[in-house]
């Protein structure tokens, strides 16, 4: 017999086969009929916890136990919005669909290539969580504060504007405060993990910093087409006064200045995905190479609940520093904040969907992904010369409720080095508007996928409630080397 004659019989690839090999040779050279080895080979395939202490199948039985599940023969269902996308990022949002414990799946129109699950890429599993499907940036996020001040401040004040960016947030790898930031999510259990609990005096230390990659913190005008309705703050407390015209909970339609920034949980949420990631591979040696940054973690095991319970610390996390990013811009700037909005994605949610005809509890992780159920508030950016949009999600169930996060690179980070110098660029970023205080040339707007077509293909999934225009940018500058 062979390996695909193991195959057939349903032995796993890796250590079963090899156990299986060794079992047929071994019940040859005792003397066994060789007529009857399919049959002995399938009945202990069909239960192998029977034969666990016999002295010539245990070895092969318990290595059938402790075998991953075989991928599905065909992927699970899913659906792709937008065209032309990068044909690696589909590849893998197909192996992603194939995983024994996936059950529906989503691929939005800004996908491209990622560690594991492509950016862009929604996958619904079955009690399972797979820390490269949430990705490295745990709860990667945006915040948008709408501030009480007059527009032509953006051009008549710029320099006040940009020295209080400068000194209320840091970029770079390693960014931190000398003075640390204060809130309540050092209050939350550490302890939950042994990597938070390393990690709490480093992401106190980098609380209300901004790192590197795509990250950036912007002053825009953001135009809003009608009234947008908001509740309270995610970090609590009460609601902002409206704005004169407005009523509470709500801005009124017209034209502001807005702050917009994007990171997520910094070092200590990339340590919480390295550690994590390795002991899922560790526990599935045998899953085939391409799908081992796959590798998931059963929520009924103490690693998965550990897992889980630090994911929802860095989503915690992720947001005081958001939190603390606005509060002291605004503080710096001494004005009121009329709307505070924010979504996270790199995240995963458990939620009911209907799969299959069933309504069922599923594990949705989104990575480079937007939350979108219906009359969910999310933010979606272009670049730092293009617009972002404010939305209100439609809750498509095709897309398991979500949208894309941005715009989506349209070329790797080398090849936009190699291809634009910043003469071109600034001419670009001049003519519409945008002062750029810090950023590598890996991050032009050129590097990004067209916004508006972008949202074009995602029309079934959002409505645009309004539009935010970048004046005012800063990115972790070039060097660095990039952590989203």
């Amino acid at each position: 017999m062979n390996t695909k004659d193991f195959l057939r019989l349903g032995v796993p690839l890796g250590e079963a086969t090899r156990r299986a090999t060794d079992f047929v040779g071994q019940f040859i050279l005792g003397g066994g009929d060789k007529s009857r080895l399919r049959e002995e080979v399938a009945a202990i395939v069909a239960n192998p916890s029977a034969f666990i202490n016999d002295a010539l199948r245990g070895e092969f039985a318990k290595a059938l136990l402790k075998a991953p599940p075989s991928p599905r023969a065909e992927p699970v269902k899913y659906r792709q919005w937008g065209e032309h996308l990068e044909h690696d990022a589909v590849m893998q949002m197909e192996k992603a669909c194939l995983l024994p414990v996936s059950v529906a799946g989503a691929l939005m129109p800004d996908a491209h290539v990622g560690y594991g699950l492509p950016i862009g890429g929604v996958l619904a599993t079955e009690n399972a969580v797979i820390p490269y499907a949430v990705g490295v940036d745990i709860a990667c996020r945006m915040k948008m504060t709408v501030l009480d001040i007059p527009v032509r401040d953006l051009e008549q004040k710029q320099d006040r504007l940009t020295r209080a960016i400068e000194a209320e947030t840091r970029f770079g790898i390693g960014a931190n405060f000398k003075e640390r930031r204060a809130h309540d999510v050092l209050d939350a259990d550490w302890s939950v993990s042994p990597v938070t609990k390393q990690n709490k005096d480093r992401a106190w230390s980098q609380l209300g910093t901004s790192g590197s990659g795509n990250h950036f913190v912007e002053f825009g005008i953001f135009t809003a087409h009608g009234p947008i309705r908001f509740g309270v703050p995610p970090s609590g407390g009460t609601a902002p006064e409206p704005p004169e015209g407005g009523t509470p909970n709500e801005l009124p339609p017209g034209q502001y200045v807005a702050l917009l920034s994007h990171s997520g949980s910094r070092g200590t949420g990339a340590a919480v995905c390295d550690h994590y990631s390795k002991i899922a591979v560790s526990q599935f040696p045998d899953l085939p190479s391409e799908l081992k940054r796959l590798a998931w973690l059963s929520l009924d095991s103490a690693e998965g609940q550990e897992y889980w319970a630090a994911m929802e610390l860095m989503g915690q996390y992720a947001a005081a520093n958001h939190a603390c990013i606005h509060r002291h811009i605004a503080a710096h700037l001494g004005t009121q904040v009329l709307l505070d909005l924010e979504n996270h994605h790199n995240f995963a949610w458990k939620e009911r969907h209907v799969i299959g005809g069933v309504e069922r509890e599923v594990i949705v992780h989104r990575k480079g992904a937007t939350p979108a159920g219906a009359g969910v508030l999310g933010i979606i950016p272009g670049s730092m010369a293009t617009p972002g949009f404010v939305v209100s999600g439609k809750g498509n169930a095709e897309s398991l409720n979500s949208a894309s996060h941005g715009a989506g690179r349209a070329m790797s980070r080398k090849a936009a080095n190699e291809k634009f110098n910043w003469k071109d660029v600034n001419r670009f970023l001049r003519e519409r508007g945008v002062t750029l205080i810090s950023a590598g040339l890996d991050e032009v707007p050129m590097a990004y996928k067209n916004i508006r077509e972008v949202m074009a293909a995602q029309s079934d999934l959002v409505t645009v409630l309004g539009q935010f225009d970048p004046k005012l940018v800063k990115m972790a500058p070039s060097g660095e080397r990039p952590e989203d």
